[in-house]
């Protein structure tokens, strides 16, 4: 085992020390190991030393030396540093799919669908678009323990995929289907490509590592057969065996050394109760499934090639033809953490969220409610293509794209956050008469004034005395005093206004309505002008605020979500 890492880490360690033309640091080298073998995380202690003594070996050679031994033992990666990879802007071809494609996005249904799960979503469904076939939405729930399903989930992924513009062509529950599972496995065994193996998790654990077999991998179909049969009938428990597919013992990764492929598990499944007792775990069930489907092309993440290259292992056996993969590279969006359903439903378990569509969640539900358009968010997914390399962007490209969409129908309010009262002395209308739309004709809004208005704390650093600026819609003034906060008006004509250069500033009647705007980072409160209450559902903009989602109407106030700038 030891000599199987120490040879990834030579591989990892040559190659940052080719590419960079100086000796490798340990931080780059564990970076690499780690990211490309997480299941090396938990043995980082032991990792370590090893990582040294190998970064100690190469730092005693020079670069001719370097790149002649990665050539030697790793030509690939030696290659690969010869290809500057540059995400691909849009999506790009896909190979053999001229004739029509079957395209599968397969969540686990244990959340709503997050911003990660709309690229799946967005990026299969548009290639069916594109080549013709079938979109297929796949519910890989076999996992009642680690990853339990929520009976909810199953319709947010429905709704969710409508709203994308994505319905799928057919919903499938791997739940549903464990009758499938089971025969498949059973001709599995029959064939030789799987035994039952009963050693306990450390015990098989340290087989592995040492490239040694299983002592019950010699076992015959006849055997493994009959305690598949004590497996599903209950005389085997929870942890006494589980189903192994035979790969090569011997691997140099031990990951892909004799994979799990059922386990006995007696907790009642969220959908299926206590019906079945074997689970088939991820790589199983989703590679038949696979196959079943009749499956084209796969996009995954390119954390997830040794669940390939296992489930290759299967598709040998079983003599079936393996589909095209198309792996991408992990996207990271500034404005969230971590897009993990099981992350952040402990997070919401703890109070730390008021639901899955509050408006900090990086879920499809949040910015759905939040007023982003999905024609949006899928223009941004299919710009962003399907690249291998990891990339950290933005949500303001999503917003962008929003704001073209929803400008040109949303109406201005005003909406004053934080709010101060303004005395005015002298001439000021009673009722102002503002535009819906600074460009677009869609009619005047009357808004109750006088001599009383509402200004945000914002621009009280703006309001000194003897300075002037317009009010937006109503008049101009000029300060005569700050505490309390009182001016006078000098005229309503907004060529005034040009002339003198006024700043403007924009205000609410002090008998307006509350508003609240739920934001990514925290919550506004301010009183804005009585007719929101006409606009809940829609989209408006709060002038000089952003553009808000119209959440709810109440007796006591406006609830809003914000949207962007």
């Amino acid at each position: 085992m030891a000599d199987d890492i120490r040879e990834i880490i030579e591989k990892y360690a040559l190659q940052n020390a080719v590419k960079y033309r100086a000796a490798p640091q340990v931080g780059a080298v564990m970076g690499k190991l780690m990211g490309e073998h997480p299941e090396l995380r938990g043995r980082a202690k032991e990792v370590s030393p090893l990582v040294s003594s190998v970064l100690s070996e190469v730092a005693r050679t020079g670069p001719r030396e370097w790149e002649e031994r990665l050539a030697e033992i790793a030509p690939e990666l030696l290659a690969e540093l010869g290809v500057k990879k540059e995400p691909e802007k849009g999506l790009p071809r896909l190979e053999g799919a001229e004739g029509g494609v079957v395209m599968r996005f397969a969540p686990n249904p244990n959340g709503p669908p997050t911003i990660g799960s709309a690229r799946g979503i967005i990026i299969n469904s548009e290639y069916v678009k594109r080549y013709g076939g079938r979109f297929l939405l796949r519910f890989d729930d076999t996992d009642p323990v680690n990853k339990r399903p929520m009976p909810e989930a199953y319709g947010w992924y429905l709704e969710d995929c409508q709203w994308l513009g994505a319905v799928p062509d057919e919903v499938i529950v791997a739940s549903d289907r464990l009758p499938l599972y089971y025969e498949i496995a059973e001709e599995l065994i029959w064939r030789g490509g799987a035994y039952v193996c009963r050693c306990d998790q450390a015990a098989f654990k340290a087989l592995k590592d040492a490239a040694a077999a299983c002592p019950h991998r010699g076992q015959s179909p006849q055997e493994n057969n009959a305690l598949w049969r004590e497996m599903i009938e209950g005389s085997l428990g929870p942890g006494e065996a589980v189903l192994r597919v035979k790969t090569d013992i011997v691997h140099k990764d031990p990951a892909l050394r004799d994979w799990a492929a059922f386990r006995i598990v007696t907790t009642p499944h969220p959908r299926a109760g206590d019906k079945y007792r074997v689970w088939p775990l991820l790589d199983f069930e989703s590679a038949v499934e696979d196959h079943l489907l009749g499956v084209t092309h796969i996009l995954r993440g390119k954390d997830l090639m040794d669940s390939e290259r296992r489930q290759r292992y299967l598709y040998d056996h079983m003599g079936w033809e393996y589909p095209t993969t198309i792996h991408w590279g992990r996207i990271k969006i500034h404005q969230f953490g971590s897009f993990s359903t099981s992350a952040l439903r402990r997070a919401l378990e703890a109070g730390e969220y008021s639901g899955w569509d509050d408006a900090r969640m990086p879920t499809v539900r949040a910015l759905r409610r939040r007023g982003i358009r999905p024609e949006a968010l899928r223009k941004f997914m299919v710009e962003l293509g399907v690249g291998e390399t990891d990339i950290s962007i933005s949500m303001d490209s999503v917003y962008a794209e929003n704001r073209k969409i929803v400008d040109p129908m949303a109406k201005r309010r005003f909406f004053v956050k934080d709010p101060h009262p303004l005395e005015i002395d002298g001439d000021v209308p009673e009722v102002a008469k503002a535009p819906f739309h600074p460009t677009l004709d869609l009619g005047l809004r009357e808004i109750p004034a006088g001599p009383r208005v509402l200004v945000s704390a914002d621009d009280l650093s703006d309001l000194k005395v003897g300075g002037s600026l317009r009010l937006k819609d109503l008049c101009n003034i000029e300060v005569v005093a700050t505490a309390p906060l009182r001016a006078r008006a000098i005229g309503t004509d907004p060529h005034q206004a040009k002339e003198m250069r006024l700043r403007i500033i924009h205000w609410a009647p002090p008998a307006g309505v509350p508003v609240r705007v739920m934001r990514p980072d925290g919550v506004d409160a301010g009183i804005g002008e009585a007719g929101i209450r006409e606009d809940e559902g829609k989209v408006v903009q709060f002038e000089r605020y952003g553009f808000v989602r119209i959440d709810s109407v109440s007796g006591d106030e406006v609830v809003a979500y914000f949207a962007h700038r």
